[in-house]
């Protein structure tokens, strides 16, 4: 489906096969020399063909596009090598970009999934599940690194570039003060809650994405054009629900820690109230334990740099208790 959202501003379903997502939205702003498509779906050809045939039906050639990406994830990033021509711009936020140039495949995630307890005998299903390793790309076009405050002009629509990390280090959303929308790619969602996962020991995502829930709050929006589901209004509202989805977690994994620890990530995910339909934790999917193992990690990652929880590193094996005393 392809539908005008402002004068000049387009939005392209792409369809997601398998995902529960459904659909990833790629907006287009249409200029007269140079048109920017905004995040892309999937490498694979439902994606391509959705995306070509929504170009094609707006008048823009895909010889004549540039590209901005909110983020790395597959589902926003993974054509970009597909569509990218000898004249197109790809846009990027520098921290993001710089894990794709450091990237070594999944093996570091797999062995910080292992030693927060997650099953060895699952976890490489878990791997070849995911979409990043199903329909992520190989050969990498340049990009022009884009910086937190940049602008990008189109047609009749200048775009901010605000760089909201959590979801992805540097993730960016596009905000228009003439129009007063936000192109918020996975920062906020309407009816689904954004996954924050943690798999590294460098990084406190939940920590960088409360901040950036704080950081975009005062902006000037009527409406969010988010990058699954439906387009929506309630920004400063949903903003506030976000945060508190997350404060309601923190206090419940200090009581599950309290009655029961130590814990490992896997074992406190498992014990977590989760939105998904599943009878019990062992019917849950492979990818959604991994999913979920690396949100636990991400709350226990804040909770224990603010001292509410404890963590103990032995012999391979982290495990979290409540603090002393």
């Amino acid at each position: 489906m392809t539908e005008e959202v402002y004068p000049g501003l387009f939005r392209i379903q792409i369809p997601l096969p398998g995902s529960p997502l459904k659909n990833l939205n790629s907006y287009v702003v249409r200029g007269q020399k140079r048109s920017l498509v905004i995040d892309t779906g999937l490498n694979r050809e439902e994606c391509r063909t959705a995306l070509l045939s929504g170009l094609e039906s707006i008048g823009v050639p895909p010889g004549s596009i540039d590209l901005f990406i909110t983020h790395f994830h597959a589902d926003h990033f993974g054509l970009v090598p597909g569509l990218a021509g000898d004249e197109t711009e790809i846009f990027f936020n520098r921290p993001d970009g710089e894990v794709i140039e450091n990237w070594s495949g999944f093996e570091p995630m797999v062995r910080h999934a292992a030693v927060n307890g997650f099953p060895e005998d699952v976890l490489r299903s878990a791997v070849e599940q995911h979409p990043g390793y199903q329909y992520g790309t190989g050969w990498m076009p340049p990009l022009s690194m884009i910086d937190d405050g940049a602008t990008l002009t189109y047609g009749d629509h200048t775009l901010v570039c605000i760089q909201t990390p959590g979801h992805t280090p540097g993730h960016t959303c596009l905000y228009s003060e003439k129009y007063r929308f936000l192109i918020a790619g996975d920062h906020i969602l309407e009816d689904i809650t954004p996954n924050i996962q943690c798999w590294s020991d460098e990084r406190d995502p939940l920590s960088e994405y409360l901040s950036s829930l704080e950081k975009i709050r005062d902006l000037s929006v009527d409406r969010v054009l988010p990058g699954h589901r439906r387009l929506f209004t309630n920004y400063t509202q949903r903003i506030d629900s976000l945060r508190d989805h997350h404060l309601r977690r923190l206090s419940e994994i200090e009581t599950i820690l309290a009655g029961a620890s130590p814990l490992s990530a896997y074992e406190v995910a498992s014990r977590m109230t989760w939105d998904i339909k599943a009878e019990n934790w062992e019917a849950f999917p492979v990818a959604q334990k991994w999913f979920a193992t690396g949100e636990a990690i991400a709350h226990l990652r804040l909770l224990e740099n603010t001292g509410r929880v404890s963590c103990i590193r032995d012999a391979g094996a982290v495990t979290y208790t409540p603090p002393p005393g």
